[in-house]
């Protein structure tokens, strides 16, 4: 039997997935999030960032994977269709109004496009990458690192992409009742340990939502985004994320600059 690096040597391109093993039962999809109605960024999706939409930034790195076998737009917006399509993302359907809301949860977006497969198309995934626009710097090796994590690990029900927060919750507070403050997280035993060095504070991770990676039967048996066992892809640096006009401009600033890509 081949080993992947005679493999890799004989086939020198990145449209080899089903001679790996963990891919000869599983089928990927990409799953790019995108709905219109942005309010802090008008047309946000769409909007030109170095020089390109943003949501082609997500779908270019997501084309360069050697693992997914679909990629698939769910929006309600038909500009932002229309804009994913030139950059060749799938859109096999629009997504419902009502499922395109500020407060709308992510579950039931999934749960409508993987029904939709299967009932018009007949295809079904084994696993479903979250992909979202908003984190147009995110790298390529991270979706397959997360994915190959996935299908190499059966008794895992997702794979999450975190980082170190810039502040803990260890030092974070709340207001109880009486409107005093109350700290969020303590150490049994210890007193003040919000005035601890951040150092000497047990290390916690953020959710950050570059990407992230679950099983079709989390989805639909489950009824999760992410099941009960979760395993991490350690994100490095900073992590960026466009949710205001701020983060827009700091984000043009390190393009042009060259520093991020």
């Amino acid at each position: 039997m081949l080993n992947l690096n005679v493999i890799d040597f004989l086939f020198p391109t990145s449209h080899i997935s089903h001679l790996y093993p963990m891919y000869k039962t599983h089928k990927i999809l990409g799953l790019i999030l995108a709905r219109g109605g942005s309010k802090s960024i008008p047309k946000k999706n769409i909007k030109l960032l170095g020089g390109k939409p943003l949501i082609a930034h997500t779908i270019e790195k997501a084309k360069a994977s050697k693992y997914i076998d679909r990629l698939i737009l769910s929006t309600d917006d038909a500009e932002i269709a229309e804009v994913a399509k030139k950059y060749g993302c799938e859109i096999p359907f629009m997504r419902p109004k009502e499922l395109a809301q500020d407060d709308t949860k992510d579950y039931p977006v999934f749960v409508h496009a993987l029904d939709w497969l299967e009932k018009n198309e007949n295809w079904k995934p084994d696993l479903i990458i979250t992909l979202r626009p908003t984190h147009p710097f995110r790298k390529t090796e991270d979706i397959d690192k997360a994915v190959k994590l996935l299908a190499e690990n059966p008794k895992v029900d997702s794979v999450w992409t975190v980082g170190v927060p810039p502040v803990t919750p260890y030092k974070m507070f709340g207001v109880d009742e009486g409107g005093f403050l109350k700290p969020v997280l303590t150490i049994s035993g210890e007193k003040e340990t919000f005035n601890w060095p951040r150092q000497k504070l047990p290390k916690v991770y953020n959710h950050y939502g570059q990407v992230d990676v679950t099983r079709y039967e989390t989805i639909m048996e489950k009824k999760s985004m992410c099941g009960e066992n979760i395993l991490p892809i350690f994100l490095e640096g900073e992590v960026f994320d466009i949710d205001s006009p701020l983060d827009w401009e700091m984000a043009e600033f390190l393009i042009k600059k060259g520093v991020i890509q």
